[in-house]
């Protein structure tokens, strides 16, 4: 159970699995790269942004989301106060695949249940965002992104919110950036109902249910307060006779 991990083990398991991604020779994805792409951010991000897979720039720099895609990426994020620094950034597939194409089903399979599930795990974000129907697809399977496109479900207490991939809004900027921002300010919201699920529920203060109103404590004062009643005056064994004794003088 990962919940059991202190930050640090985390953090040694997460640079564990990028160095893995880095040599992998799993798929044949690995022999047209120049640089493998384990993911970018924090792991501790609240956010897990997932796409398909490097582009060219990507390629070049080992980083997700360099290009065009992500300064588009980086727009939105400034739209709710957010910058890449504070989200965790990664891709189906970690390697190019060629001329930009798709990601097959076998690479997929390799890259997915290999590296990607097991950074999810590590990572445990609040919210997923996946950019684009292929990452879409590990999540909403049949689904089209068309329809379902910022409509979050919930599973185990965390949120995973569809979105269209940056770049193919970039190519119908015009139709497609204002509903773009639109889904992009629904994180913060999702977050927020994330950490209230995951709360524990605050234990009953050890006094609930006592009158603790001024009214009660200035009755309880007075109840304290009220003298009791005097006790049975003791009966005089002396004789009637016998006189009162003289009181004994300090001087």
């Amino acid at each position: 159970m990962t919940s059991s991990l202190t930050l640090d083990q985390r953090t040694a398991a997460l640079d564990a699995i990028a160095g893995e991604i880095r040599v992998c020779t799993k798929c044949p994805l690995h022999q047209g790269r120049t640089k493998a792409v384990p993911g970018d951010g924090p792991y501790t991000a609240d956010i897990m942004f997932i796409g398909e897979g490097p582009g060219f720039h990507e390629d070049q720099q080992g980083l997700p989301f360099v290009g065009a895609s992500g300064r588009l990426l980086e727009e939105m994020l400034a739209v709710i106060g957010l910058n890449r620094k504070q989200v965790f950034i990664t891709n189906v597939v970690k390697c190019r695949p060629p001329e930009n194409r798709d990601p097959m089903p076998n690479e997929m399979g390799t890259c997915v249940p290999t590296y990607l599930n097991r950074q999810i795990e590590l990572i445990n974000p609040k919210v997923i965002v996946t950019l684009g129907r292929y990452s879409m697809g590990l999540f909403f399977p049949n689904a089209k992104i068309s329809a379902i496109h910022g409509k979050p479900k919930w599973e185990n207490n965390r949120a995973y919110l569809p979105m269209f991939h940056p770049a193919a809004v970039l190519r119908s900027m015009d139709t497609m950036k204002t509903q773009y921002e639109i889904d992009f300010k629904k994180l913060p919201g999702l977050v927020e109902e994330a950490l209230k699920r995951v709360k524990p529920a605050t234990p009953p203060h050890p006094l609930a249910g006592l009158d603790d109103s001024p009214a009660a404590e200035i009755k309880d004062t007075k109840a304290e307060a009220k003298p009791s009643a005097p006790p049975d005056k003791p009966k005089d064994d002396k004789p009637k006779d016998e006189p009162p004794l003289k009181q004994l003088s300090l001087f």
